[in-house]
């Protein structure tokens, strides 16, 4: 019994002191990553083929191919601009060759802002359009 309360304090500071760190450490997610700014931009055109096509979708409304697109984006990790609830919804970009959803993603904001993740949301980057007065 006093074996498992020894353990129990160490395992309560070790996680005490991880979390201080953590929280000490701002403008950065819980995988260390700097949360995006302006410079974080990707051109329309750099994007993969299928996050183009997947931009078309969203800005049509659809069909999309997945039934997932177009949930709530809730930007748990942080490193989107915070807004208010529901503002950001999430769709898939295809990936050749994998049978399921994969990594991609487009997140879309209600103001027309859209971001690419690559990664799952461990990254993302502003999408620049073209300078028409687009976004």
């Amino acid at each position: 019994m006093l074996r498992l309360l020894r353990f129990a304090l160490l395992f309560l500071v070790c996680g005490l002191g991880i979390a201080s760190v953590v929280a000490s450490s701002p403008g950065h997610a819980f995988w260390w990553q700097s949360k995006p700014t302006a410079s974080l931009e990707i051109p329309v055109e750099n994007l993969p083929p299928e996050a183009r096509q997947t931009l078309i979708l969203i800005k049509r409304g659809g069909p999309f191919p997945y039934s997932r697109d177009g949930i709530t984006f809730g930007n748990r990790e942080g490193l989107l601009p915070p807004q208010q609830r529901n503002y950001y919804r999430e769709f898939t970009v295809p990936t050749p060759g994998l049978k399921h959803r994969g990594a991609r993603r487009i997140v879309a904001g209600r103001a027309g802002d859209y971001w690419y993740t690559a990664d799952h949301y461990r990254s993302f980057k502003r999408i620049r359009e073209a300078s028409n007065g687009a976004r």
